[in-house]
């Protein structure tokens, strides 16, 4: 390992999260004082190419018009992060700012403003994911398997991510989530068919793909939706003169219970009652999940 990979290596985490601020400056700054301090320069569109780390793996066509006359008329006023391509020479590899390279080829620029930055593959990786979540330009799944990513290759904990990217550690874990879906749900919700409240409400269903197909059918919203899933829970958890009530029937104070405790966990939670005594059941998809739960347990 090269001394420059593990510099890059030493010291990552805390690097974590800020992201462009970091590299651009913060954005209340004058903009003339912030060109210099980047060091930006112009370069032909053509020299630029998409970054082999781009978490995004649709982009938007609607978005990308709508960018694309705001570059017409105001230009580009956000560089675009790039670094020397490892593979072609006199090119650049773009690690931060391809929607803004695509609308400003579809708008007519011959040339885009970019920071040259010497990043490692690591640096590019982590960055390029960041920076596309810190904006909120990724679908529900993008923003999981980025999350993942920043997990497995970066050795980061849902803490950490929560912490530095200013999420709540429950939105992080829900995110994660959705990955364990059935790829049929995955195609719905990269469609836009499904939003991931729904999503989310499907990852404790008996049968994820039937409900979500009920779903976009009869275009239930994501209330709906977690009351069928939940229904359908009730019913194969217990007996069949249980099941048979409604859901409604159950107490208020344990489904408000059930809720929260489900809201904390990031998994569903089911609490049945028999006299003075009851159960608890936890429902878990994965063993990471129930990993996930007994270190919660043990440390909380």
């Amino acid at each position: 390992m090269s001394e420059d990979t593990k510099k890059s290596e030493g010291g990552k985490r805390g690097s974590l999260g800020r992201g462009l601020s970091a590299l651009f400056g913060e954005a209340s700054e004058d903009y003339t004082s912030l060109d210099r301090a980047r060091q930006t320069k112009q370069i032909p569109v053509e020299f630029l190419h998409p970054g082999r780390f781009q978490p995004r793996r649709r982009f938007d066509e609607t978005s990308i018009a709508e960018l694309t006359q705001s570059v017409k008329e105001k230009g580009i006023i956000q560089p675009l992060l790039v670094r020397k391509h490892p593979d072609r020479a006199n090119a650049f590899e773009i690690i931060a700012g391809e929607r803004r390279w695509r609308a400003a080829q579809a708008g007519g620029l011959h040339e885009v403003p970019v920071v040259v930055r010497d990043l490692t593959d690591r640096e590019a990786l982590e960055l390029s994911i960041i920076e596309n979540v810190q904006r909120q330009d990724l679908t529900a799944l993008e923003e999981a398997e980025g999350y993942r990513r920043l997990l497995d290759e970066f050795q980061h904990t849902q803490e950490d991510l929560a912490r530095s990217l200013g999420k709540s550690r429950s939105h992080i874990a829900n995110t994660l989530r959705l990955m364990a879906l059935p790829d049929q749900i995955k195609t719905m919700l990269d469609d836009g068919k499904l939003t991931a409240g729904h999503a989310r409400a499907l990852l404790t269903a008996i049968n994820p793909v039937a409900l979500a197909e009920k779903v976009v059918a009869d275009g239930l919203n994501v209330r709906q939706t977690e009351a069928l899933a939940k229904a359908q829970d009730l019913a194969a958890a217990r007996p069949e003169s249980v099941a048979s009530r409604s859901a409604a029937e159950k107490d208020a104070d344990l489904l408000s219970l059930e809720d929260s405790l489900s809201e904390q966990l990031g998994l569903k939670v089911l609490i049945a009652t028999r006299g003075k005594g009851g159960s608890l059941t936890i429902h878990y998809k994965s063993l990471d999940q129930l990993d996930d739960v007994l270190r919660r347990l043990t440390t909380d």
